[in-house]
């Protein structure tokens, strides 16, 4: 039996290769991203457009998951955004964007989702939601306290539906990533971005691919995480294990 997974985010960086290593499992995808992103449809990829922060876009979306591929096995919430500065100097409307996009949105979507992964796991399928948190929830950093504040919001939500969704057979975790070479990252790797930095090359020597947090992802959705709920798992090569020193780390 194919198994259907929503994945937000999919028009590039991890969604994208989540959503490319899925369909070659087997899976069919349903990906949502902006009406703006560049997602053709390909076999057995069925693109979506959707504003994540909106209620009513959202709920449109959903509308037209359910016509496209009336069962759901997992929700996959990648979308996400990054905005840098001082927390005095952040605008009303950065702050509203990265908890519209980072916690609303995923929460949004993860409400409109749990109906049908209820019925999944009723008819004894898999039923899975996986949320993008990232290693600033974690050990945030200066000038991203805003980004690291909806991650940290996403990682306790985690907890918490997890336990909600636990009588159900619902599974749901977090990853935390540290640095992934992403769309989204790479205009911050640059010095022009004042004092923020992304944490960098890992104690493992690089930064993480897309593919390398797509695994774990895949990983959570399978029978060998069939004991693992309301974790936030760090996927970042050491990074928030222990703090090494600029000069070691040279």
């Amino acid at each position: 039996m194919t198994q259907t997974a929503i994945i937000t985010g999919a028009a590039s960086g991890i969604g994208a290769e989540t959503a490319r290593m899925l369909i070659a499992d087997g899976w069919t995808v349903i990906g949502i991203d902006l009406p703006s992103a560049n997602m053709p449809a390909t076999k057995n990829f069925f693109p979506v457009p959707c504003d994540i922060r909106d209620a009513t876009s959202v709920a449109a979306a959903f509308a037209e998951t359910a016509r496209l591929a009336p069962r759901l096995n997992a929700l996959i919430a990648c979308a996400g955004v990054l905005r840098v500065g001082p927390m005095a100097e952040s605008t009303v409307e950065d702050f509203d964007i990265v908890f519209g996009v980072n916690m609303r949105g995923s929460w949004l979507c993860a409400k409109h989702a749990l109906p049908a992964l209820k019925s999944a796991a009723a008819a004894g399928e898999i039923a899975r939601i996986v949320f993008l948190s990232s290693v600033a929830a974690l050990r945030p950093k200066i000038s991203g306290g805003v980004y690291a504040a909806s991650k940290a919001a996403v990682s306790q939500m985690t907890r918490v539906l997890a336990v909600e969704c636990a009588e159900f057979g619902i599974l749901v975790n977090a990853l935390a990533p540290g640095t992934v070479d992403t769309p989204m990252v790479r205009p911050a790797m640059n010095s022009n971005f004042g004092k923020y930095r992304p944490s960098g090359r890992s104690p493992l020597g690089r930064i993480a691919q897309p593919n390398d947090i797509a695994r774990m992802v895949r990983l959570l959705l399978s029978e060998d995480a069939s004991y693992v709920t309301g974790a936030t798992i760090p996927v970042d090569g050491g990074t928030s294990a222990a703090f090494v020193p600029a000069e070691v780390a040279q």
